[in-house]
């Protein structure tokens, strides 16, 4: 499976097209577009490379993540798939939105939800879903083992982690999270998370400040 990348909103958030290059069948991981620009640079790439939006998939439900949620909703009839404890997390989001000066268009709520555990088929591969709370109350991380990459959303970052001071984090849980869910993947899985560079796993876990070296 392939991946493209595109940064979105005032949050810089990094928005994902996973997508299998063979059936064209592709899933959009927490779109963030928030400009007319930022929607018509995911649709133009859909469209270019003839891709097949199966799916809309959220490792978690903060505001800079699901702002295009509706947006998607809207262009490709999908609803999103994520872990049911960030369903509050969602349902927050509208009280907040306009406090951090945003335009928030209402996200539709999951017809499924994703366990903790388990795989997502797209096209001939797939993702599997590892459960690392602690930025949030049940975010969810997306591995594709065959092609050696992981979206990690806001668990882990390039020299950093998430934070863990909003409603539902924990930051012993998180460290915890990455310690037995991301760090026990081979070190030459790629991190792609939900803002700034790509990383690597085993980067982290021999530079990153916040484990013991």
């Amino acid at each position: 499976m392939k991946l493209k990348a595109f940064v979105n909103n005032p949050y810089q958030e990094n928005t994902y097209i996973v997508y299998d290059a063979q059936t064209k069948e592709c899933a959009i991981v927490d779109p963030g577009m928030y400009t007319a620009a930022e929607q018509n640079a995911v649709v133009n790439f859909i469209k270019e490379n003839s891709l097949k939006p199966l799916m809309l998939l959220n490792t978690h439900c903060h505001i800079d993540h699901v702002l295009g949620n509706k947006f998607i909703f809207d262009q490709y009839g999908l609803k999103p798939m994520f872990n049911k404890g960030e369903l509050q997390l969602l349902q927050a989001v509208p009280s907040y939105a306009p406090q951090q000066g945003l335009n928030y268009e209402l996200s539709p709520e999951p017809e499924h939800f994703l366990p903790e555990s388990g795989q997502i088929k797209l096209g001939n591969g797939e993702l599997e879903l590892l459960f690392t709370p602690g930025h949030s109350p049940a975010h969810l991380c997306f591995y594709s083992k065959a092609d050696g990459f992981i979206i990690g959303g806001d668990a882990l970052f390039k020299g950093s982690i998430g934070r863990t001071d909003l409603p539902g984090g924990h930051h012993q849980a998180l460290l915890n999270s990455i310690n037995t869910q991301l760090f026990t993947l081979p070190e030459n899985v790629a991190v792609y998370p939900g803002h700034g560079p790509h990383t690597t796993i085993g980067f982290e876990k021999n530079f990153n400040p916040f484990f013991n070296h």
